[in-house]
């Protein structure tokens, strides 16, 4: 074996057969000539992928692996690692796309010999996209031979792939894998988000056509940039700054200048006298060493010398610094930024010289850290023949307001990408800003969401310009009208709850039914049993929290994935929470019907003729049923849904108990509607009496 081969996990075997992990712990406890460990822990050992390959080949589990699969693997194993991998790979991909006849040329020879070629085309083509090789800070060198020797083999799989998916496609997906695996070390922009802030640069009358982005990161806002001229680059990670450079030069056609650097860009600033049309921005937060001591007289402090814990409000005044007058900056801000005392002074000047024209409150989740509201700052270039605006935009898009005649309303999605409606959010926050650049506020006002207001009243001791402090809560927004409304569909629901309250109880004896468990009846071919929480592709996922909370599906899948297809929902299923102990089991109506279901969750899946799936469903309900059927570790219980029982009865019998099931199910629903009207209700009869909107007779 070659000291420089290819290595793979147990989790990268089992990607590669298409198996669990307990599938590949298994072939090595039963078979002698399963390849044996070459490093890695013992805990987590590692293995050649050739001598992995030739034995899942030799056994026939290796048939149907796809392309892209070995390729991964081929990458996320190399000796040198996966990211000068990954950057050897967009390297020969961005040659092929310039040069795609010279590369049956360059692949006809020996390893040794392609990787001498490959590294002079390459150096030509890089220096042709991005300047040459000595100019300062270039953020994207050609591999010399000797480094590329062990790519050659991915490099040949990875056009190989190219070929049939597209070479976009194919570093797209590459960089993504590189990502997902290693969620800690970057700080990723979601592709809502950058969506979102290219779009607010683009609102204007002179289009974006030259584009900055000093925190450059992934490169997804410069990537979100539609038909821009000339884009410039800056990331202080070298190995980020290759890969971003190489994603834009893929993304974009050869009309487009490219000019990416590498370094700290407070410190040493890769574009002195840029002035671009348009900077977007994702900044590092909270930055305490961001050269506070060794730029106290830098002249892009124009607004102020911002104070050491104000790492934010440098990074604003370095985006104005870089724009043509009149131009626009976007950048994502932690709220903080919004109403810090020490950074008081800044923002009165900023709003003062019309340079901060707009604060749009995200919802929490819209990139990380998860778990807050983050704030986009929309700033303009103030100039000779521009008048500072007498407002600033306020949008608070953090809790769009509910319809009282609306169902059951989802709750509130977990902190992580793609869990926003980020259409709904682009919608409301462009339509502000639109309206308020065209037409000013009265079109941007917009009650409990957005209203321009005016700086005179901004400019007091504290400058705070956090959306939440100026605008009404979204429950008071509609004022007492809204609250009439929200009682009425309270006293409504309230009076369906009455008729939907289980009749009188019956008392009976305890009941001695002849027993069977779903997995008896799994193998007896009465229900199937499923897993889910696999598969890539569009669509909505039903997640464990929305079985919980009885809501729409509110998952996604995700983009890169197992290659098998993802569990979909039909009516009748009945889906039940692994995870928690607690008694939950969802009956599958038309609503949800078509989605995929996610993780941590099983689906049973009756024949209509043998099971009725109301009756499956309120037996698995049952305290003492779930409690036998459960298995408990340190940190969680976990349900075993084949050990669930249920009574052997007549058809028949199982649909009189499934209608008792079924209305206790809406009874249930109603319960839960009228708890979420009734908290409306209450909070806004607080908000209204303590503004004056509610009198107190």
């Amino acid at each position: 074996m070659s000291e420089n081969s290819t290595e793979v996990t147990a989790a990268g075997i089992a990607r590669l057969a298409g198996v669990g992990r307990a599938a590949v712990s298994n072939w090595r406890r039963r078979h002698a000539d399963f390849p044996k460990p070459v490093g890695g822990t013992e805990s987590s050992p590692s293995f050649a992928l050739p001598e992995v390959e030739r034995w899942l080949r030799d056994q026939g589990k290796l048939a149907e692996v796809p392309l892209r699969e070995r390729v991964w693997q081929q990458l996320a194993g190399h000796p040198a690692g996966a990211v000068p991998a990954l950057v050897h790979t967009g390297c020969a991909l961005l040659l092929l796309r310039t040069s795609p006849r010279t590369w049956p040329e360059i692949t006809a020879v020996s390893d040794e010999g392609m990787a001498g070629v490959l590294s002079l085309a390459v150096d030509k083509v890089l220096t042709t996209r991005f300047g040459p090789a000595a100019e300062a800070g270039r953020a994207v060198h050609a591999p010399s031979p000797a480094e590329l020797l062990p790519s050659v083999p991915l490099l040949r799989a990875a056009a190989e792939l190219a070929a049939g998916t597209g070479i976009q496609e194919t570093f797209e997906f590459l960089l993504g894998r590189q990502l997902d695996a290693n969620p800690r070390q970057y700080t990723l922009t979601p592709p809502g988000l950058a969506e979102l802030m290219a779009a607010l640069v683009e609102t204007g009358e002179r289009p974006a056509r030259t584009v900055l982005d000093p925190a450059a990161g992934t490169g997804a806002l410069l990537r979100a940039v539609g038909r821009p001229a000339a884009l410039y680059a800056q990331e202080n990670d070298l190995d980020l700054a290759a890969l971003t450079a190489l994603r834009l030069a893929l993304h974009t056609d050869t009309g487009c200048a490219l000019a990416a650097r590498t370094g700290d860009t407070l410190r040493a600033d890769a574009f002195p006298q840029l002035a671009a049309d348009a900077v977007l921005c994702h900044p590092p937060f909270n930055e305490r060493n961001w050269g506070h001591d060794e730029l106290a007289y830098d002249p892009r402090w124009e607004y102020g010398f911002p104070a050491r814990t104000e790492s934010e409000l440098a990074w604003v005044q370095h985006a104005l610094a870089h724009l043509r007058e009149g131009g626009t900056a976007v950048l994502l801000m932690p709220p903080a930024a919004a109403s810090r005392r020490s950074g008081r002074r800044i923002r009165a000047d900023l709003l003062r010289r019309g340079a901060l024209r707009a604060v749009i409150a995200l919802p929490a989740g819209a990139a990380p850290p998860y778990g807050i509201p983050l704030h986009l700052w929309v700033l303009r270039k103030p100039g000779s023949g521009l008048h500072p605006s007498p407002e600033l935009l306020l949008v608070d898009t953090a809790e769009p307001a509910e319809s009282p005649s609306a169902g059951p309303a989802p709750a509130a999605p977990a902190g992580g990408r793609d869990r926003l409606d980020w259409q709904a959010v682009h919608g409301a926050v462009l339509d502000a800003w639109k309206s308020f650049e065209d037409a000013g506020h009265p079109a941007a006002d917009r009650p409990g969401a957005g209203r321009a207001v005016p700086v005179i009243e901004l400019l007091d001791d504290d400058v705070d310009l956090a959306p939440a402090r100026h605008l009404p809560p979204p429950a008071a927004a509609g004022g007492p009208a809204e609250l009439i409304r929200v009682r009425e569909r309270l006293t409504e629901t309230l009076g369906l709850t009455g008729t939907l309250t289980p009749s009188a109880v019956t008392p009976s004896e305890p009941a001695h039914w002849p027993l069977t468990t779903v997995g008896e009846l799994a193998r007896a071919g009465a229900l199937q049993l499923r897993t889910g929480g696999s598969g890539t592709g569009p669509g909505p996922v039903l997640t464990e929290h929305d079985v919980l909370g009885s809501t729409a599906p509110s998952g996604s899948l995700p983009v890169d994935g197992p290659a098998e297809e993802p569990v979909l929902v039909e009516p009748g299923d009945v889906v039940v929470p692994v995870l928690g102990g607690g008694s939950v089991a969802r009956v599958v109506d038309d609503a949800t019907a078509g989605a995929a279901l996610g993780r941590n969750l099983q689906l049973l899946r009756p024949d209509p003729t043998a099971i009725d799936p109301w009756f499956l469903a309120g037996f698995l309900r049952g305290t003492a049923n779930n409690r036998q059927a459960s298995s408990y570790a340190s940190t969680a219980t976990r349900l075993d849904a084949r050990r669930l029982q249920l009574p052997r009865l007549p058809l028949a019998e199982q649909q009189r108990y499934g209608q008792r099931f079924r209305a206790l199910a809406e009874f249930e629903d109603a319960l839960r509607l009228t708890g979420r009207l009734g908290g409306q209700l209450v909070q806004g009869m607080y908000d209204g009496l303590t503004d004056g909107t509610v009198a107190p007779g």
